[in-house]
Protein backbone atom coordinates (compact mmCIF):
# COMPACT_ATOMS: atom_id res chain seq x y z
CA UNK A 1 0.00 0.00 0.00
CA UNK A 2 1.36 3.42 -0.96
CA UNK A 3 2.24 5.85 1.82
CA UNK A 4 2.03 8.93 -0.39
CA UNK A 5 0.60 9.85 -3.83
CA UNK A 6 2.93 8.86 -6.66
CA UNK A 7 4.89 6.26 -4.73
CA UNK A 8 5.83 3.22 -6.86
CA UNK A 9 4.61 0.05 -5.15
CA UNK A 10 5.53 -3.43 -6.35
CA UNK A 11 2.44 -5.62 -6.26
CA UNK A 12 2.83 -9.11 -4.82
CA UNK A 13 3.23 -11.79 -7.48
CA UNK A 14 1.61 -15.19 -7.57
CA UNK A 15 3.95 -16.42 -10.27
CA UNK A 16 5.66 -18.84 -7.91
CA UNK A 17 2.34 -20.32 -6.85
CA UNK A 18 1.24 -20.66 -10.47
CA UNK A 19 4.52 -22.39 -11.37
CA UNK A 20 4.04 -24.81 -8.53
CA UNK A 21 0.48 -25.55 -9.67
CA UNK A 22 1.62 -26.13 -13.26
CA UNK A 23 4.43 -28.36 -12.08
CA UNK A 24 2.03 -30.51 -10.07
CA UNK A 25 1.70 -33.86 -11.79
CA UNK A 26 -1.75 -34.79 -13.04
CA UNK A 27 -3.16 -37.70 -11.07
CA UNK A 28 -4.92 -40.67 -12.72
CA UNK A 29 -8.17 -39.43 -11.19
CA UNK A 30 -7.67 -36.01 -12.80
CA UNK A 31 -7.01 -37.62 -16.19
CA UNK A 32 -10.11 -39.79 -15.91
CA UNK A 33 -12.30 -36.81 -15.01
CA UNK A 34 -10.87 -34.80 -17.91
CA UNK A 35 -11.49 -37.67 -20.37
CA UNK A 36 -15.07 -38.09 -19.15
CA UNK A 37 -15.75 -34.36 -19.56
CA UNK A 38 -14.24 -34.31 -23.06
CA UNK A 39 -16.34 -37.33 -24.03
CA UNK A 40 -19.48 -35.76 -22.62
CA UNK A 41 -18.87 -32.56 -24.58
CA UNK A 42 -18.64 -34.39 -27.91
CA UNK A 43 -21.31 -33.40 -30.44
CA UNK A 44 -23.41 -36.05 -32.16
CA UNK A 45 -25.59 -35.32 -35.18
CA UNK A 46 -28.44 -37.73 -35.84
CA UNK A 47 -29.64 -37.80 -39.47
CA UNK A 48 -32.80 -39.35 -40.90
CA UNK A 49 -32.09 -38.56 -44.53
CA UNK A 50 -32.68 -42.01 -45.99
CA UNK A 51 -35.72 -44.25 -45.53
CA UNK A 52 -36.45 -42.84 -42.09
CA UNK A 53 -33.50 -44.59 -40.49
CA UNK A 54 -31.53 -42.64 -37.88
CA UNK A 55 -27.75 -42.58 -38.22
CA UNK A 56 -25.20 -40.83 -36.00
CA UNK A 57 -22.67 -40.13 -38.75
CA UNK A 58 -22.28 -39.75 -42.48
CA UNK A 59 -20.53 -43.02 -43.20
CA UNK A 60 -22.01 -43.02 -46.70
CA UNK A 61 -21.18 -40.61 -49.48
CA UNK A 62 -21.84 -36.93 -48.56
CA UNK A 63 -25.26 -35.79 -49.73
CA UNK A 64 -25.90 -33.01 -52.23
CA UNK A 65 -26.92 -29.66 -50.77
CA UNK A 66 -27.42 -26.60 -52.97
CA UNK A 67 -28.59 -24.14 -50.31
CA UNK A 68 -28.02 -24.33 -46.56
CA UNK A 69 -29.67 -21.69 -44.36
CA UNK A 70 -28.59 -21.54 -40.72
CA UNK A 71 -30.48 -19.52 -38.09
CA UNK A 72 -28.38 -19.13 -34.93
CA UNK A 73 -29.91 -17.81 -31.72
CA UNK A 74 -33.45 -17.65 -30.41
CA UNK A 75 -34.47 -14.56 -32.42
CA UNK A 76 -33.20 -15.93 -35.72
CA UNK A 77 -34.74 -19.35 -34.98
CA UNK A 78 -38.07 -17.69 -34.17
CA UNK A 79 -37.90 -15.79 -37.48
CA UNK A 80 -37.58 -19.10 -39.36
CA UNK A 81 -40.49 -20.56 -37.39
CA UNK A 82 -42.77 -17.61 -38.12
CA UNK A 83 -42.01 -16.89 -41.78
CA UNK A 84 -40.53 -20.04 -43.34
CA UNK A 85 -41.25 -23.18 -41.34
CA UNK A 86 -44.90 -22.39 -40.68
CA UNK A 87 -46.04 -24.73 -43.43
CA UNK A 88 -46.06 -28.41 -44.38
CA UNK A 89 -43.31 -27.91 -46.96
CA UNK A 90 -40.54 -28.96 -44.56
CA UNK A 91 -39.60 -32.15 -42.76
CA UNK A 92 -37.18 -32.70 -39.88
CA UNK A 93 -34.15 -34.70 -41.07
CA UNK A 94 -31.64 -34.20 -38.27
CA UNK A 95 -30.98 -33.08 -34.72
CA UNK A 96 -27.87 -32.28 -32.69
CA UNK A 97 -27.09 -34.07 -29.44
CA UNK A 98 -25.24 -31.50 -27.36
CA UNK A 99 -24.12 -31.01 -23.76
CA UNK A 100 -22.41 -28.02 -22.15
CA UNK A 101 -22.84 -25.52 -19.33
CA UNK A 102 -25.97 -23.95 -20.85
CA UNK A 103 -27.48 -26.70 -22.97
CA UNK A 104 -28.81 -30.21 -22.33
CA UNK A 105 -30.23 -32.13 -25.27
CA UNK A 106 -31.14 -35.73 -25.98
CA UNK A 107 -31.05 -37.91 -29.08
CA UNK A 108 -34.74 -37.60 -29.89
CA UNK A 109 -35.93 -35.91 -33.09
CA UNK A 110 -39.55 -35.63 -31.92
CA UNK A 111 -39.22 -32.07 -30.57
CA UNK A 112 -40.82 -28.72 -31.22
CA UNK A 113 -38.92 -25.87 -32.91
CA UNK A 114 -39.36 -23.77 -29.76
CA UNK A 115 -37.30 -26.22 -27.69
CA UNK A 116 -33.61 -25.58 -27.02
CA UNK A 117 -32.42 -27.83 -29.82
CA UNK A 118 -30.54 -27.62 -33.05
CA UNK A 119 -32.81 -29.01 -35.78
CA UNK A 120 -32.26 -29.64 -39.49
CA UNK A 121 -35.13 -29.35 -41.98
CA UNK A 122 -35.33 -30.40 -45.63
CA UNK A 123 -37.55 -28.84 -48.28
CA UNK A 124 -39.85 -31.59 -49.48
CA UNK A 125 -40.16 -30.22 -53.01
CA UNK A 126 -36.36 -29.81 -53.32
CA UNK A 127 -34.36 -32.12 -51.00
CA UNK A 128 -31.13 -30.22 -51.76
CA UNK A 129 -32.36 -27.22 -49.72
CA UNK A 130 -31.68 -27.52 -45.98
CA UNK A 131 -32.44 -25.29 -43.02
CA UNK A 132 -30.81 -25.39 -39.61
CA UNK A 133 -32.62 -23.91 -36.63
CA UNK A 134 -29.99 -23.61 -33.89
CA UNK A 135 -31.53 -22.12 -30.76
CA UNK A 136 -29.23 -23.96 -28.34
CA UNK A 137 -25.90 -22.64 -27.05
CA UNK A 138 -22.76 -24.01 -28.73
CA UNK A 139 -19.69 -23.47 -26.53
CA UNK A 140 -16.42 -22.15 -27.95
CA UNK A 141 -14.67 -25.51 -27.65
CA UNK A 142 -17.56 -27.18 -29.52
CA UNK A 143 -17.92 -24.80 -32.46
CA UNK A 144 -15.25 -26.34 -34.70
CA UNK A 145 -16.61 -29.81 -33.95
CA UNK A 146 -20.13 -28.62 -34.87
CA UNK A 147 -18.90 -27.22 -38.18
CA UNK A 148 -16.77 -30.27 -38.96
CA UNK A 149 -19.61 -32.74 -38.41
CA UNK A 150 -22.34 -30.71 -40.12
CA UNK A 151 -20.42 -29.69 -43.24
CA UNK A 152 -18.59 -33.02 -43.34
CA UNK A 153 -21.87 -34.58 -44.43
CA UNK A 154 -22.38 -32.22 -47.38
CA UNK A 155 -20.75 -31.84 -50.75
CA UNK A 156 -19.04 -28.48 -50.97
CA UNK A 157 -19.35 -28.00 -54.74
CA UNK A 158 -22.01 -25.41 -55.56
CA UNK A 159 -23.06 -25.06 -51.92
CA UNK A 160 -24.44 -21.67 -50.90
CA UNK A 161 -24.53 -21.01 -47.15
CA UNK A 162 -26.67 -18.25 -45.60
CA UNK A 163 -26.37 -17.49 -41.89
CA UNK A 164 -28.92 -15.52 -39.89
CA UNK A 165 -28.02 -14.16 -36.46
CA UNK A 166 -28.87 -11.24 -34.21
CA UNK A 167 -27.12 -8.98 -31.72
CA UNK A 168 -28.23 -6.10 -29.48
CA UNK A 169 -28.40 -2.63 -31.01
CA UNK A 170 -26.15 -1.44 -28.17
CA UNK A 171 -23.32 -3.56 -29.63
CA UNK A 172 -23.61 -1.89 -33.04
CA UNK A 173 -20.74 0.54 -33.63
CA UNK A 174 -21.67 3.65 -35.60
CA UNK A 175 -21.10 7.41 -35.59
CA UNK A 176 -24.85 7.93 -35.52
CA UNK A 177 -26.91 7.84 -32.38
CA UNK A 178 -28.40 4.39 -31.89
CA UNK A 179 -31.61 6.15 -30.82
CA UNK A 180 -32.21 7.28 -34.41
CA UNK A 181 -31.65 3.84 -35.93
CA UNK A 182 -34.66 1.81 -37.01
CA UNK A 183 -35.01 -1.30 -34.91
CA UNK A 184 -34.63 -3.99 -35.99
CA UNK A 185 -32.42 -3.40 -39.03
CA UNK A 186 -30.55 -5.77 -41.30
CA UNK A 187 -26.88 -5.77 -42.34
CA UNK A 188 -24.88 -8.34 -44.30
CA UNK A 189 -21.42 -9.82 -44.62
CA UNK A 190 -20.39 -11.88 -47.65
CA UNK A 191 -17.40 -13.79 -48.94
CA UNK A 192 -15.71 -12.97 -52.23
CA UNK A 193 -17.20 -16.14 -53.73
CA UNK A 194 -20.73 -14.77 -53.35
CA UNK A 195 -21.50 -13.09 -56.68
CA UNK A 196 -25.23 -12.42 -56.32
CA UNK A 197 -26.76 -9.11 -55.26
CA UNK A 198 -26.91 -8.60 -51.51
CA UNK A 199 -30.43 -7.85 -50.25
CA UNK A 200 -29.33 -5.27 -47.65
CA UNK A 201 -26.42 -2.88 -46.89
CA UNK A 202 -23.10 -4.40 -45.88
CA UNK A 203 -21.97 -4.32 -42.26
CA UNK A 204 -19.55 -1.46 -41.66
CA UNK A 205 -16.22 -1.63 -39.89
CA UNK A 206 -15.31 -2.03 -37.05
CA UNK A 207 -18.37 -4.21 -36.38
CA UNK A 208 -17.63 -7.92 -36.14
CA UNK A 209 -19.48 -11.22 -35.90
CA UNK A 210 -18.80 -13.53 -32.96
CA UNK A 211 -19.19 -17.14 -31.82
CA UNK A 212 -20.79 -19.78 -34.06
CA UNK A 213 -21.86 -17.37 -36.86
CA UNK A 214 -18.24 -16.19 -37.14
CA UNK A 215 -16.95 -19.77 -37.15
Amino acid sequence: MATFFGEVVVAPSRAGVDDEEEAREETPEDREIRRELEKKREIDILWTLKSGATTESCADEPFVCSKFIVAIGRNAAAFLSSFILDSVCWEVVGVVKLWNEWCRTSSTTNVLPTDSFCLFYRLISDPTVLLCQCSCYVAEDQQFQWLEKVFGCMRKEGLQVTILSTCPVADYKTQESTLTLPSPFLKALKTKEFKEQVCCPLLEQPNIVRDLPAA
